[in-house]
């Protein structure tokens, strides 16, 4: 399998380690370029996992199984277009895009193949064991807290990584789309949402630092708050129904309960949820079935921005 991956920053490399080891589970022999924009040295590891390393779009082959694209969301689109008609298969990093209005069509990706934009949180157990519970028991609201402080979570600098600066697809809205992700993999598309987002705290940005949204369903309400200022990780989602509140802690990896049921931890490592996304994705290129999600990760995308309403 020749795989190029576009893209070599820490996600990249998340992606390149759990491509290895779930190749190495089905026995899949790989072949991995990788398209960089810069000529900082890779540790060794990740060197020993690369065949060649690539810095111009000419030196591009033209006969890839995979291109994985892992740089800065501002560049998805025309990463995704220069290697339409070099590849089979894609894996997109999420955010899709940077900009809601971009048109599919216009890519001209191969129908055959597959296209895959990424939610690890899809992935999560809490997230799997809550669409269980939800096939049983009616949710009438919900609330969905993401919060963390922006130079903690982005070590160094924090004043010079792409979540802090708008043009690399920096911000809240964009940053942590996963919860909107996972919303509608468990509840389908609003029927719509009202959105309030900006720059309101202290921090040396100019991407919003917080977004807050209120959706409408034909049977329940979503609330969800997104910030970048939060002093205390948090990253929860509250269902309340008939017989109490139901609480998914994503990092804590725990469901608990108010009503005397007993509390479920999943002991496992973040990457775990990253490994199952790869398997799920192999496992589609695999299969020789044409597959896509991009028109609803680019639906998920246009309610993220406030784009329009579903």
């Amino acid at each position: 399998m020749k795989v190029c991956f576009c893209g070599l920053g820490s996600i990249g490399k998340r992606h390149l380690r759990n491509l290895h080891t779930v190749a190495h589970e089905q026995n899949l022999p790989l072949e991995v370029h990788a398209l960089r924009k810069t000529h900082t040295p890779l540790d060794d590891t990740v060197q020993a996992l690369l065949s060649r390393q690539l810095f111009e779009e000419r030196e591009l082959d033209s006969d890839y199984d995979i291109a994985f694209i892992t740089n800065p969301t501002s560049l998805h689109y025309d990463t995704v277009k220069a290697m339409a008609g070099r590849t089979e298969h894609l894996f997109i990093e999420k955010p899709l895009f940077d900009s809601a209005w971009y048109r599919l069509e216009d890519l001209k990706l191969n129908p055959q193949g597959v296209s895959y934009a990424a939610g690890p949180l899809r992935f999560s157990p809490v997230i799997q064991k809550l669409g269980e519970i939800l096939s049983r028991e009616p949710v009438y609201s919900v609330r969905v807290l993401c919060s963390s402080y922006l130079p903690d979570w982005r070590p160094g600098d924090y004043r010079k990584v792409y979540s802090a600066r708008k043009e690399l697809g920096g911000g809240v809205a964009l940053d942590l789309i996963h919860e909107w992700d996972y919303l509608v993999a468990l509840f389908g598309f609003p029927q719509t949402v009202f959105r309030v987002s900006g720059k309101y705290s202290p921090l040396e940005i100019d991407s919003e630092d917080l977004s807050v949204y209120i959706a409408r369903y034909p049977d329940k309400a979503v609330e969800l708050h997104l910030d970048y200022f939060g002093r205390v990780p948090r990253r929860e989602i509250e269902l309340f129904t008939e017989s109490g509140t139901i609480t998914g802690d994503l990092f804590a990896n725990t469901v608990t309960f108010t009503d005397g049921r007993e509390r479920i931890h999943y002991e496992e490592e973040e990457n775990e949820s990253y490994l199952r996304e790869m398997r799920f994705f192999l496992s589609h290129v695999e299969s020789g079935a044409a597959y896509s999600n991009l028109n609803r990760c680019l639906a998920v995308l246009n309610i993220a921005l406030g784009k329009e309403q579903a």
